[in-house]
């Protein structure tokens, strides 16, 4: 759903700039207090994984493709504020090299794709988790109806959006029905692959998933005594009451001068003791996983991916929206249309152009993420 530079005219487009910088100032805001030290650099690897995966067009119908938009999935797996950030690298890295998205559409392309698919998938997600019964399998299906829907409600966001700068003379019904009954279709897609992977991350480390914060956490359990094991199914939850004493306890208190051959059953209980706490456990595997998985799609799988253009390409080319249509300001890059110039082989061409793209992507989106953390870090500091 990449809008090309002329869709939209000058003065929509100013203003889709300005909406799209406010959210990216606010979300910058919103992601200290969601990025800690394990998620930061996830956050990075988020974006090129969004980045990966949206070279993976699949057939929708008949002469039409689609491909991931992403913010459902970097919503639920970094939180809200994060995933507007995570999308709108990926948009930014896709239209500066390579050709994909106008320049000047971008705030077109980011209040489009980045702001209202994340702010209308996790409104729902959450919605779902809150009113359904707190198991992992609530938040893989949350994820599967969120994505499902943030793809049409960007379809009708790009139609507002035309309807007040459109530069062809096409009528908005027209324009409304197709990208809808299209964008549906493509959203089966982006709702199965986003499901997939957050269920996938919520099977194998769920305090790693955003979303999955107070849903899949386990409760914390707190033996009776410090000095002996509890009975088995004894298990007390926090804030719970501690069991009384023993008989034995309680009636045979012992001084300091008792003899050492005496047991500990009969000495004065201890305080009940805090929990330990649980140290973290690094994500370092998780984290070469996704960088696994993302260079394994674009270095390898994208070169398969359906040829077809995409939803917004076959309705703009049947209703005629792209008879302005500019070109592209980088397009005599070296990477323009994901391909490596004066590289024959297609296969290689793509390949390499994807796997550049996924390291470029990994590279911005961490740099950033991580030093909006360092910003918490400091801001933390200086009021302690």
């Amino acid at each position: 759903m990449h809008v090309p530079d002329g869709f939209i005219d000058a003065p929509v487009s100013a203003v889709t700039g300005v909406v799209a910088a406010g959210a990216v100032a606010v979300s910058l805001r919103g992601a200290r207090r969601e990025l800690d030290e394990r998620t930061a650099p996830l956050a990075g690897l988020v974006a090129a994984f969004i980045f990966a995966v949206q070279m993976l067009n699949f057939p929708v119908a008949a002469g039409t493709s689609g491909h991931l938009l992403g913010g459902a999935l970097a919503a639920i797996l970094v939180g809200p504020y994060t995933g507007v950030l995570c999308v709108s690298v990926v948009l930014l890295m896709q239209g500066v090299l390579f050709a994909d998205g106008g320049l000047t559409a971008l705030g077109v392309n980011i209040t489009d794709m980045a702001l209202v698919t994340t702010v209308v998938a996790y409104a729902i997600f959450r919605t779902i988790v809150k009113l359904a019964p707190h198991r992992r399998r609530t938040v893989t299906v949350a994820s599967f109806v969120a994505a499902l829907v943030s793809v049409p409600a960007a379809a009708v966001a790009f139609t507002a959006i035309y309807a007040l700068g459109g530069t062809a003379d096409v009528a908005i019904g027209k324009v409304f029905a197709a990208m809808v009954g299209v964008h549906v279709l493509i959203g089966i897609g982006e709702a199965a692959i986003t499901a997939l992977t957050v269920g996938a991350v919520v099977a194998v480390r769920p305090d790693l998933v955003y979303g999955a914060r107070g849903v899949t956490a386990p409760p914390l359990e707190i033996r009776d005594s410090p000095l002996a094991p509890a009975a088995p199914g004894a298990v007390a939850r926090a804030g719970a009451p501690a069991a009384e004493p023993s008989t034995a306890t309680s009636e045979s208190p012992v001084t300091s001068e008792a003899p050492a051959s005496e047991t500990s059953a009969t000495r004065e209980p201890a305080a009940p003791r805090e929990p330990a706490a649980v140290p973290q456990r690094s994500a370092r595997r998780v984290w070469f996983a996704g960088l696994a998985a993302a260079l394994l799609c674009a270095g390898v799988v994208s070169f398969y991916a359906s040829a077809s253009p995409d939803g917004l390409e076959k309705v703009a080319h049947d209703k005629g929206i792209d008879a302005k249509e500019e070109d592209h300001a980088a397009k005599d890059s070296p990477l323009a249309d994901y391909g490596v110039r004066d590289i024959s082989d297609a296969r290689l061409s793509g390949g390499l152009a994807g796997v550049i793209g996924v390291g470029a992507t990994l590279a911005v989106g961490s740099g950033v993420f991580i030093v909006v953390r360092r910003r918490r870090a400091t801001a933390e500091s200086g009021r302690s």
